[in-house]
């Protein structure tokens, strides 16, 4: 055991075999979250700068790791935390629950991540019975001490021995009852001492055992609390909807208690250094006299604009502005703050890069690269795909016939439409049955969390921007609007009074709006978003709200376009969607899905194919589709020219392209039945039969079709050579690159090529044009993975359909098991996120990454790109950048979402310092 003295607290920090498990506010920096978690360090380094932060010190993320591992406190936590007290104290001139004139500590969490509300809290430690006289005679306020004392018995109660705060809730609600008040600052300090008795008894009950006197024991305990509330059923949840790592432990910062409910001269707030809804300059937050910080939080009373502690207490006003202006040009970004004014003394109690809207994270990326403080490069790194799709959400149709009911604060922008429910269990219930609901609440807590995510939106009549409904809905991308105050909620009726006494019942429809904060009955219609019209090209940047932010992203988008290597294709199977997808940045068609032109009004023709019985009706079938699929590829040829087109040839079973086998069956008994002529349909049901696999999508499909089924694949090469040849003798500039589903083995596909290249000759010899039609395939089996250098010894390019190799490498069938027991692995942490929706990096992306490199180094000009649904994912473009391919394919509306995301691995790479 060794010494490590501080000269500046005079504190004796433990450590064993170089593990130091506790860390004094002096010590600390903002780049220590790993091991501080993300309060502890901020805590920190607002001490370094010389701010008014009241002494304390963090216990480590790698001391929770110890515990939750080994399910007790490491060896040394206790002597540590001791001798870090010890220092406390001295510096404070007072002991932790002395008798007259006690030391209160708070006990807070403080993961890497903010997880608001997410972990457990518990302030005012260090009272009990004898303590809270010394306050209350220290104080001069008897009011104070036992409002603290019972603050702590309740949060102590539900955090550390597990009592149902609901219990402590509805006493204090029976105390305003009997003394017929309506907030608790009404309650006098003989009222506080019955309630005091009365939880005091709630405890014992709840919990078989009394409230702990020990000071000591009460910050151990609450230590331990916040230890296991890491692994909380709402925090696990959190992590999961968040895509937090769940190894990462949760720091205990300690720290002396200042007070903000010692009367009208005090007060506690929640600040932001620009508007998180918006991202406009101003003055934003909430602030609430005579009030401890979880009253601002939880949205239990309604909070005065910040702007207004200005005329309350302008000392303390402008000495928050002018630290405000100094985390924000320290951080560079937009700050949350919480503080607290004890007798007009202002204290700092936490500061972090503050969660934003989509929006508002647009237009602050640029606001701050206008002010000097961060580059382009840095500004591409503060914005995400995810936020962009939010932005290319519609909302609601200004012009629209509506009835609005209410107005609260926009806490989170969107246009958010579903069936009002008013508890948690039904918004879960009703969203797994296909319904879409409002989460309506008096104000939100932490349990609420599983509501919020099934809920389209979050209506709360109380509660500010800074509230626990508002700031969670804006980390989720959810539309939120809090404190409507004229709303009258009855959860326990379940139903919501509007004004002029019109009830909405749960399930009766409802609208929010949360770039506005209007709530409105019934369904409105929605319109595009101004960010769609941009990409669409029917939007300019201007002078009004929706403009400046299509300025932001078109700033930001043609910077990611300027950095990026990777090239963003798109799927598209007609003219129609290549158009948009050139309209929203697409460098070509990365898929062309030859089956959707099989369907409808050529449905007969497929199927008369199907069921030749001999050459000559085969030959027929193939010369009537063979038109139709080169007036397809001429349209698209059209629309992407200039530009590549993949064309996948037929890959489903043929199946697919035949009737229901069970209406089939009805039909052919019916016409039996009835005496009628059924013929077709009876040879229709026998072709079923004849098809008929028990895992059709591992059976006759892709490759397999045009080896077995003469003329199939030639018919549709040749259409693809015409029409390149009609388009490019049109002076048009055409770039076909077929590309051969579902290969297993080079042999396959060397049959396929040997037979597409004497198609190829033949049309050119016909038009006498010369045509530059290149030949791949798909990798969407492992083996084509394992035996990559092989095939691209006949392939001219790779396109990795992750799909079909997902479900491959996974043994799974995507439409059974998400289905089935998806959400029960997801839970359970098996997949911290579905493998269909971000890439499998460990197995299905380790056979992407050998097959890029066996493929090359068979032939290096190989391209690769992917067309699978992770062409759009963010996570997933990253990876993909990573390997080496050339390009991603998602669907038109995911391209800028893939742009961006290419921009942003690009700049990663480059090794620049981001956050």
């Amino acid at each position: 055991m060794s010494e490590n003295k501080d000269p500046h607290v005079g504190h004796v920090a433990q450590s064993v075999e170089g593990v130091k498990f506790v860390y004094d506010f002096t010590e600390g920096n903002k780049g220590l979250k790993d091991l501080l978690g993300g309060k502890g360090a901020n805590l920190a380094e607002m001490t370094n700068l010389g701010l008014p932060v009241p002494p304390g010190f963090t216990i480590t993320t790698e001391a929770c790791k110890v515990y939750l591992d080994s399910g007790d406190e490491p060896a040394a936590l206790r002597d540590e935390v001791s001798a870090h007290l010890e220092a406390l104290e001295k510096r404070m001139g007072k002991k932790l629950g002395q008798a007259d004139d006690p030391l209160l500590v708070s006990v807070r969490s403080g993961a890497k991540f903010s997880m608001p509300g997410m972990m457990d809290t518990v302030l005012n430690i260090g009272l009990s019975d004898k303590s809270v006289k010394g306050l209350a005679d220290q104080a001069g306020d008897e009011r104070f001490a036992w409002d603290s004392y019972r603050r702590l018995i309740q949060m102590f109660g539900r955090t550390v021995l597990g009592v149902d705060g609901e219990l402590f809730e509805d006493a204090l609600d029976k105390a305003k009852e009997t003394k017929n008040v309506t907030v608790d600052t009404e309650l006098e300090a003989a009222d506080l001492k019955k309630l005091v008795t009365t939880f005091k008894k709630i405890v014992k009950k709840e919990a078989g055992r009394d409230f702990p006197q020990d000071a000591r024991e009460q910050m151990d305990l609450a230590i331990k609390a916040v230890f296991d509330s890491w692994n909380g059923d709402r925090a696990k949840l959190y992590r999961r909807q968040e895509r937090i790592p769940h190894d990462l432990g949760t720091a205990v910062n300690v720290c002396s208690m200042v007070f903000g409910n010692l009367g009208p001269d005090s007060g506690t707030g929640v600040a932001f250094t620009r508007d998180p809804a918006s991202g406009h300059q101003g003055v934003y937050g909430d602030y609430l006299q005579n009030a401890q910080g979880e009253d601002v939080v939880a949205g239990i009373r309604n909070t005065v604009p910040l702007a207004e502690l200005e005329s309350i207490d302008k000392k303390s006003y402008d000495q928050l502005m002018q630290i405000m202006e100094t985390l924000e040009n320290h951080y560079k970004d937009l700050c949350d703050i919480e503080f607290t004014i004890e007798r007009g003394q202002l204290w700092m109690l936490q500061t972090r890069v503050g969660k934003r809207t989509a929006g508002a994270a647009f237009r602050i990326a640029t606001q701050l690269v206008d002010q000097g403080l961060i580059d382009e490069a840095e500004a591409l790194q503060r914005v995400n795909g995810a936020q962009l799709a939010q932005l290319m959400f519609p909302r609601f149709d200004e012009e629209a016939k509506v009835q609005q009911v209410g107005r609260g604060i926009a806490a989170s922008p969107g246009a958010a439409v579903g069936k009002a429910v008013f508890d948690s269990y039904t918004a879960v219930k009703w969203s797994r049955s296909g319904e879409k609901v409002i989460l309506v609440r008096r104000e939100t807590n932490p349990d609420d969390l599983d509501g919020m995510i099934a809920a389209e939106g979050i209506l709360t009549s109380r509660g500010g921007k800074t509230s626990h409904a508002a700031v969670v809905a804006r980390g989720m991308g959810k539309t939120c609007v809090c404190g409507a105050e004229e709303l009258e909620v009855d959860t326990k009726r379940r139903r919501m009074t509007v004004p002029g006494g019109h009830v909405v019942e749960e399930g009766d429809l409802i609208s929010i709006d949360g770039s506005s904060g209007k709530v409105y009955l019934g369904e409105v219609p929605v319109v595009p978003s101004p960010v769609v019209e941009y990409f669409e090209g029917r939007m300019h940047a201007g002078a009004n709200d929706a403009d400046e932010l299509v300025e932001a992203v078109h700033r930001i988008m043609a910077f990611a376009d300027r950095k990026r290597r990777l090239r963003v294709r798109a799927n598209a199977d007609n003219a129609e969607d290549a158009m948009r997808a050139r309209r929203f940045g697409a460098q070509g068609i990365g898929l062309c899905r030859t089956e959707h032109m099989f369907l409808g009004d050529r449905r007969e023709l497929v199927e008369r194919l199907i069921l030749a019985d001999t050459e000559t009706e085969r030959e027929e079938s193939l010369k009537a589709l063979l038109p139709l699929q080169k007036q397809d590829f001429v349209e698209l040829f059209s629309a992407m020219d200039g530009l590549p087109v993949t064309i996948r040839l037929l890959d489903p079973p043929l199946h697919e392209f035949l009737p229901d086998i069970t209406e089939l069956s009805v039909r052919v008994a019916l016409a039996e039945s009835r005496q009628e002529p059924h013929e077709n349909e009876l040879r229709l049901l026998q072709a079923v039969h004849r098809l008929h696999e028990q895992n059709p999508m591992l059976g006759l499909r892709g490759v397999r079709l045009g080896l077995v089924i003469p003329g199939l694949f030639t018919m549709q090469v040749r259409a693809i050579a015409e029409a390149a040849a009609e388009r490019k003798n049109a002076k048009g500039d055409p770039r076909a690159e077929i590309m051969i589903p579902l290969v297993g083995t080079v042999q396959e596909l060397e049959i396929v090529r040997e037979e597409a290249d004497q198609v190829v000759a033949e049309v050119e010899a016909a038009t006498g044009t010369q045509l530059k039609l290149a030949i791949g395939t798909m990798i969407e089996l492992p083996r084509a993975a394992l035996t990559a250098g092989q095939i691209a010894e006949a392939a001219e390019f790779f396109s990795f359909g992750t799909n079909d190799l997902t479900q491959t490498v996974w043994g799974f069938s995507r439409d059974d098991v998400e289905a089935s027991f998806f959400t029960a692995y997801l839970e359970k942490g098996i997949f911290g996120v579905s493998p269909f929706e971000t890439i499998d990096k460990d197995g299905v992306g380790s056979l992407v990454k050998l097959a890029a490199e066996a493929g090359r180094a068979t032939r290096p000009d190989l391209k690769l790109g992917v067309c699978g649904e992770h062409g759009g994912d963010p996570e997933s473009v990253h990876f993909f950048h990573e390997v080496g391919l050339d390009y991603v394919s998602c669907s038109p509306f995911r391209i800028p979402v893939a742009r961006l995301e290419a921009g942003r691995a690009a700049t990663q790479s480059e090794g620049s310092d981001h956050r």
